[in-house]
């Protein structure tokens, strides 16, 4: 597949190389990490049309991408 836009590292560039730790070393921040590249992945999939959704079912999928994106954050600067 082509380019996915708002890949962790791309969104948090300045953490990257913990990013990169924390997904060999913390579990939990993996699990999350995955949750968030899958519904990320799924929502590109949406917007590009190449797995077309209704439009309430990828909002929903926006949201839960923005609270993962927002518990990665705070793992981050923990």
């Amino acid at each position: 597949m082509s380019h996915v836009p708002h890949q962790l590292a791309e969104e948090f560039p300045e953490f990257a190389e913990k990013i990169h730790t924390l997904k060999t070393s913390d579990a939990h921040f993996a699990k999350v990490a995955e949750a968030y590249r899958d519904v990320n992945e799924k929502v590109h999939k949406a917007e590009t049309n190449v797995a077309p959704m209704e439009q309430l079912a990828e909002e929903q999928l926006r949201k839960e991408r923005a609270a993962l994106k927002d518990e990665l954050y705070a793992l981050l600067r923990a």
